[in-house]
């Protein structure tokens, strides 16, 4: 009788630590775990999509900063031209809108420059 309760409890106790370990495993996706370099995040054709997208992506904001650097140039040629032929120390409405607009295009070319890295 004593035998039958001790192997009882150790066949609960076997059954306990059996259904504890099996809550705690971690379960990893077939696609990883059963790649043979474990670890290894597998390659799909999405991610050479993505690749093209980012690529694409990154040289129209490549051409973007370009143009708005040669406005920011031509703007800024057309300022100092007018700073110098005014000879006042007031500058005009249309001289105002121009450093404005010097403005916006730096603020872009910076937020475009950061997006790039």
């Amino acid at each position: 009788m004593f035998k039958t309760r001790s192997l009882a409890l150790v066949l609960l106790t076997l059954m306990a630590a059996a259904n504890l370990a099996s809550t705690q495993q971690i379960h990893l996706p077939p696609a990883i775990s059963h790649s043979p370099g474990m670890g290894k995040v597998p390659v799909t054709s999405g991610d050479s999509v993505q690749k093209q997208q980012a690529k694409a992506a990154n040289q129209q904001r490549q051409a973007e900063i370009k143009r708005d650097a040669e406005k920011m140039f031509q703007l800024t040629t057309e300022l100092k031209q007018s700073l110098e032929t005014s000879g006042q120390d007031v500058m005009s409405l249309d001289d105002l809108k121009k450093v404005e607009q010097i403005e916006k295009l730096a603020h872009g070319v910076k937020s475009k420059m950061k997006q790039s890295l």
